[in-house]
């Protein structure tokens, strides 16, 4: 029962799901998932703990550098509950939103972004692309 009371718990919140889901489609570094969802490093790191508890995430370090993703094996509950996330979370519009700036966070080497957000640059202020000239 705590294995199934754990998934429920780690799924009850929109910003955990929304880091979920960010994981799905390869591993990321806390920086970058600090980058993505507007929360404090604090509040993101409880966040996945209570992922990584509940079996949907797994860590691992490299340094200073935390990094997340979906296990390669999952138990038969957790796999149910991943597949539940797929089939239902991903067409979600601010999953489909974080899925377009995870391709402008991923442009962005992990060490560059982590200086980044200690100097209080981010990515919408002024590293988006230069506009073209054009007018509006």
């Amino acid at each position: 029962m705590n294995q199934l009371t754990d998934l429920a718990n780690a799924l009850s919140d929109p910003n955990r799901v929304r880091l979920l889901a960010a994981c799905l489609d390869g591993e990321r570094c806390v920086c970058q998932l600090v980058e993505l969802i507007d929360l404090s490093n604090a509040s993101i790191s409880k966040h996945l703990a209570v992922l990584r508890r509940a079996g949907l995430l797994e860590s691992r370090k490299e340094g200073r550098w935390v990094h997340y993703k979906v296990p390669a094996s999952p138990d038969e509950m957790v796999g149910d509950a991943l597949g539940f996330v797929c089939r239902h979370a991903l067409d979600d519009e601010v999953i489909v939103a974080d899925r377009i700036r995870l391709k402008q966070i991923d442009a962005i080497d992990p060490i560059e972004l982590a200086k980044m957000q200690r100097t209080g640059c981010c990515l919408p202020k002024c590293c988006q692309p230069k506009s073209t000239g054009e007018s509006s």
